[in-house]
């Protein structure tokens, strides 16, 4: 995901041009000099000449918006081009374009465009969470889901609450240099977190206005040096400003060691988007807690289970079952799915799920007679952020509005950020705890059975046995396709 410092939308209206519907149809020649002789020449073009322009290379296709300045048109003529090189020239027609916001997307969220995916959002709740009602958005194609974590929010909310707290936060970036020699790089390494520490700290600094460093955390490999840098990052999640603040300080440090070269600006010890130890270890992101005593009467009248069940089949399937495949961060029973499908609804980067999903669950029994339960989810490294990429997206706008965390915070740089990760922590307790109640009392099947299964009938949806295939050159076949997906999609 990308994150923005300037905090404010776009407003700019979209351009919109309407395509010339006269059926004749230049040749090249003529289209490639309307395009030279007039300025605004390419908007008296019809599509299947913005074709012709286009295979023939004198448009490239990732350059259509800004050829076009029609945003929508530009989509519509990408889609066309790539229709005609398929074996089912009709394999588009369900995915929608129109009635959408691209400004939102050219050079921030997506290259080029064919359309727009929409996906099922779910909510969970409320969620009574640090005594703040949550309603929870969820976008997932899983049946099942949402209906198992809103039973996990009733019994938190029914049974007082649960607890959160952010414990610690710091976005990472890990380049990798290298020196003449080992001894070399341990000169390096000595000076970056001793007497060059705070040099390199002003010149990261200095590249944000909220980017302020935390950590410098050296590692050596030979004469390969691994740098992890840590730093706070407001409510942004923040690979940008790590990135721009992290070839700040390796300039600074250059100054100093002129020999020192610089290989890579991410030397995979960030570590982003890869299962690691350094992140369940160390943590990366927002680190979260977050507890609740669920009492008998929710476990018994809502989860329909006790208090003897639980701990034991947390300990076995989640603790020992985790650990007996040598799982790193795993020891949970379905914290992706949470954090995934909050990451789709709030426009979060969803390949960092990887990461993100690391948890451990704790269940055991309490209370003055042993029956209640307290259970616990800590999640080290949360990445998110209410700014930037996706976020300013208006659907997954819409779902930060939801939790009141749209945007930067105007109470202080990273509150909001600090809230979303909360709340996902927060919903993960509440889908484990729903989970681990169901496989205790032996109802996981018979729920999937009745909510995640497929009621359509897939015969009927079969593509032609014997599509006919053009070669992307015709336009003739390309053009006709706007009558078959029609106008509406």
């Amino acid at each position: 995901m990308l994150d923005r410092e300037v905090q404010t939308d776009d407003e700019s209206e979209v351009k919109r041009t309407e395509a010339p519907t006269t059926s004749f149809r230049r040749s090249l020649e003529s289209c490639v000099n309307l395009l030279k002789t007039k300025k605004s020449g390419i908007s008296e073009l019809t599509d299947a000449e913005i074709l012709l322009l286009v295979h023939s290379k004198r448009i490239s296709a990732h350059k259509l918006e800004e050829e076009l300045g029609d945003l929508v048109r530009a989509v519509k003529i990408r889609r066309l081009l790539v229709s005609s090189s398929l074996a089912n020239t009709e394999a588009l027609c369900d995915l929608p374009y129109e009635n959408y916001d691209y400004s939102k997307v050219s050079g921030m969220c997506c290259e080029n465009v064919i359309g727009y995916l929409p996906v099922p959002v779910g909510v969970a709740g409320p969620l009574l969470l640090d005594n703040k009602s949550y309603h929870v958005p969820l976008a997932t194609t899983e049946g099942c889901l949402v209906a198992s974590v809103n039973r996990g929010c009733r019994a938190i909310t029914m049974s007082g609450g649960a607890r959160s707290h952010v414990y610690a936060d710091g976005m990472t970036r890990g380049p990798v240099v290298t020196m003449p020699s080992a001894v070399g790089a341990c000169e390096v390494m000595e000076w970056i977190t001793g007497d060059g520490y705070q040099r390199v700290a002003e010149a990261f600094n200095r590249t944000s206005r909220f980017a302020r460093l935390q950590s410098i955390t050296p590692k050596i490999a030979g004469r390969n040096l691994y740098i992890r840098f840590k730093a706070t990052t407001g409510d942004a999640m923040g690979m940008n400003m790590l990135c721009k603040g992290t070839e700040s300080a390796l300039h600074a440090i250059q100054e100093q060691f002129p020999e020192m070269e610089i290989i890579a600006l991410s030397g995979n010890y960030c570590m982003d988007k890869k299962p690691s130890a350094l992140n369940w270890i160390d943590g990366r992101g927002k680190s979260v807690v977050c507890e609740a005593v669920i009492t008998a009467d929710v476990l018994r009248n809502i989860l329909k289970t006790t208090v003897a069940d639980l701990p034991d089949l947390n300990m076995r399937k989640n603790l020992i079952g985790s650990a007996m495949a040598g799982s790193i961060g795993g020891f949970n029973a379905h914290a992706s799915n949470m954090v995934s499908a909050i990451f789709l609804a709030t426009g979060q980067d969803i390949a960092q799920n990887v990461v993100s999903s690391n948890c451990i669950t704790l269940m055991e029994a309490t209370g003055d007679d042993l029956q209640d339960l307290l259970v616990s989810v800590t999640m080290p490294s949360i990445e998110v952020g209410t700014v930037g990429g996706g976020t300013s997206l208006p659907p997954q706008a819409a779902s930060l509005q939801m939790l009141g965390v749209e945007g930067s915070s105007l109470l202080r740089a990273g509150t909001n950020a600090e809230t979303l990760a909360r709340v996902i922590c927060g919903t993960v307790l509440a889908g484990e705890l729903s989970l681990l109640s169901a496989l205790a009392a032996g109802h996981l099947v018979q729920s999937h059975l009745k909510h995640n299964r497929s009621k359509v009938d897939i015969s009927a949806r079969s593509n032609p046995t014997s599509p006919t295939h053009t070669r992307a050159g015709s336009l003739q076949t390309t053009a006709s396709l706007i009558p078959q997906c029609g106008n509406s999609r």
